[in-house]
């Protein structure tokens, strides 16, 4: 097994284990639900809401990202703005691990993420 499918592994179970632990209860999740997705180097924590203007079709709102740099082996660190582009999160612009990003996301000491 190389390297990156064990990172891969690692991010995986890492990722399943925090979404499982802050997912709404199944009763709710018609209404919100929790997710990730993984395209190419980059972690994307979002949230599954219907839409306000069409309640039948499910939009997808961005929460966090984190992209892998191989070459400095850390992850940057973005959230969402305003103006829905990603930007830099300042506080902690880069973290080592997965599980770093994972608590950086879940603390939100400055409200960037979850609001």
């Amino acid at each position: 097994m190389s390297l990156e499918s064990m990172l891969t592994l690692d991010v995986i179970e890492a990722l399943e284990n925090y979404i499982e632990k802050i997912r709404p209860e199944e009763s709710l999740r018609d209404k919100v639900d929790v997710a990730y997705k993984i395209e190419n180097q980059s972690i994307i924590i979002y949230e599954i809401r219907p839409s306000f203007i069409q309640p039948r079709q499910k939009i997808e709102m961005l929460v966090a990202k984190a992209t892998f740099v191989k070459a400095k082996d850390y992850y940057k660190v973005f959230w969402l703005q305003s103006d829905l582009k990603w930007h830099s999160y300042q506080p902690i612009p880069t973290v080592k691990t997965i599980r770093d990003f994972i608590h950086v996301v879940s603390e939100d000491q400055y409200g960037c993420f979850w609001g």
